[in-house]
């Protein structure tokens, strides 16, 4: 399991995808700390210009100008409402608020990676009870036949010995499909065909110890509700970003330019400049936009709120049907093993019975279904207590690399985080694509 596990973790396409979105997430912080930093542009302008100037004493001076202009600017906001650092916070918890969608994601991926592998498991078994099972009703045939060649039973016997093999040996081609199908899913899930299969155990050492635990662990550590506590801090926050339009906006901007033949009264050859100006915007009236824009927020606000709440009541609700599943689990092992153990003991004694002739092929047949679906049933309930114990684990926010001590390197999107941070250029990225 824990291979497999390791396999689907490393080379999932949806688990990688979403790592890439987390990474194209961490961007927006760079992004937003621009406004911080000065903005500089160079210019260049080459030209041709012909002149013709008519002078007060009525002559005519005329020219052909080949101008041209080079120059750089620098431009430096200082204050503009707190928007670049409100914004840079946005960017912050929208990261913050994507590792847990990632995390959740992840969760999912192991989920489906754990019912692959014991969907494959489980189908193996069955497909083997149901071989067995074809062989016990060929042997009831066989039994049946020399019966009637003796005379001891009825030809309505073997025909019903071989309806039942008949039925036998449609459910064993229909283990054989749902077996198939079952190791496509782990193909597509964990990216390898599977071979040889180890059983697989519950995590029960990981687990809450109680429904109240369950509870308080998936209200405080599920990573959907983590990640809805940081979309309710963006939406905060955009409100204060919002709200930057409104105040006044204060720059520097600095200047070096050189200018030739560009004065077309012909009183110049060339024209060297520097300046510094400082440059305040103060918004007196912008048809409202601003202000409906701070209303939007806040009512963008309101909605997050709201979700989260929604989210913490679907993380308690399956928390609750989790733990429910999981302890249901154990009673229908424990059912399904002492259902076996007494259908195998009935069939035994059945056929004991029809030796004697105290019992028709027919009772025969019906202990050897009984013992056919009562290993069909501990064999789904082996498996959903396994799936079960992990669908816990992970309501409660538990289904990850460290917890399950996967042998393998977790991934962990801060180290791009930092990597891109305080990048101030570079067009390639940190895996240098």
């Amino acid at each position: 399991m824990n291979d497999a596990l390791v396999k689907a973790y490393q080379s999932n396409p949806q688990l990688n995808a979403d790592r890439a979105r987390q990474r194209a997430a961490d961007e927006n912080v760079p992004q937003a700390m621009a406004g911080y930093r000065p903005q500089v542009a160079a210019t260049l302008g080459v030209g041709l210009q012909a002149v013709r100037n008519l002078l007060p004493d009525n002559t005519i001076q005329s020219a052909t100008l080949k101008p041209w202009t080079i120059g750089v600017t620098v431009t430096q906001t200082l204050f503009n409402g707190f928007k670049t650092a409100n914004s840079v916070r946005v960017a912050e918890f929208q990261v913050k608020s994507g590792r847990e969608a990632l995390r959740n994601v992840g969760q999912g991926v192991l989920l489906d990676a754990v019912t692959a592998y014991t969907n494959v498991l489980a189908s193996t078994s069955l497909l083997d009870a149901q071989r067995a099972n074809v062989s016990a009703l060929r042997e009831t045939l066989e039994v049946a036949r020399k019966r009637l060649a003796s005379g001891d039973v009825t030809p309505t016997d073997t025909s019903q010995a071989e309806a039942r093999l008949a039925r036998g040996q449609a459910d064993l081609n229909a283990a054989e499909v749902g077996l198939a199908i079952n190791q496509a899913t782990y193909l597509q899930v964990i990216g390898a065909a599977p071979t040889r299969l180890a059983p697989a155990e519950p995590v029960d050492r990981l687990l809450p110890t109680s429904r109240d635990g369950a509870i308080t662990q998936a209200t405080s550590a599920n990573p959907a509700v983590l990640a809805a506590r940081f979309d309710v801090d963006v939406a905060t926050t955009t409100i204060s970003v919002a709200e930057s339009s409104l105040y006044p906006t204060v720059a520097v901007q600095a200047n070096v330019s050189r200018s030739m033949q560009s004065d077309s009264t012909l009183g110049t050859y060339g024209t060297d400049q520097a300046s510094i100006v400082g440059q305040a915007s103060v918004p007196l009236y912008d048809g409202g936009l601003a202000a409906a824009q701070t209303r939007q927020a806040k009512e963008l606000a309101t909605q997050s709120r709201q979700v989260l709440e929604q989210i913490r009541n679907q993380a308690r609700t399956a928390a609750v049907g989790a733990w429910v599943s999981y302890e249901g689990s154990k009673i229908a092992v424990s059912a399904a093993e002492a259902e076996v153990k007494a259908a195998g003991v009935a069939l035994q004694g059945v056929q004991r019975e029809a030796q004697g002739g105290q019992r028709t092929t027919v009772d025969v047949l019906n202990a050897q279904q009984d013992l056919i679906q009562a290993r069909a049933r501990l064999i789904g309930a082996l498996r959903d207590r396994v799936i079960a114990s992990y669908i816990l684990l992970g309501a409660v926010g538990g289904l990850d690399v460290r917890t399950l001590a996967l042998n393998t390197p977790d991934y962990l999107p801060e180290v791009h985080y930092q990597q891109v941070r305080d990048a101030w250029l570079g067009l390639r990225t940190p895996s240098e694509r």
